[in-house]
């Protein structure tokens, strides 16, 4: 009998500090969660599913952990909608990974792209 596969549940998280270039039809956080959906998918052997739900903050600093769409993903993250964290580069989540790892669970996973 064939083992069954953990199906693990990805979100993409995307940030950029400036409003410069977001009035773009395709932008740097377009370019951002593309990447992530394609690691997400590059690892659906491992049973990786991606959130379509997104998780953006245009115009945001990293150095504040007060951004909208990163309060949200904590949320999802709390309430384990969320196995696992996919972002383009860690500084895109947030410039102290003390900061992170003291708001969300310890048994979650942040994947670095870079």
């Amino acid at each position: 009998m064939p083992s069954e596969r953990r199906v693990l549940r990805c979100a993409v998280y995307t940030r950029k500090s400036s409003e410069h270039g977001l009035e773009q039809d395709f932008n740097s956080l377009d370019a951002q969660r593309e990447a992530g959906e394609a690691y997400i998918k590059s690892q659906s052997h491992e049973g990786w599913k991606l959130i379509r739900a997104p998780y953006a903050d245009g115009g945001l600093s990293g150095a504040t952990m007060e951004r909208p769409a990163l309060q949200r993903l904590l949320a999802d993250i709390a309430a384990r909608l969320i196995d696992v964290v996919v972002v383009y580069k860690v500084d895109r989540l947030t410039r102290s990974l003390a900061d992170f790892t003291a708001h969300s669970p310890q048994d979650r996973t942040a994947k670095d792209l870079h």
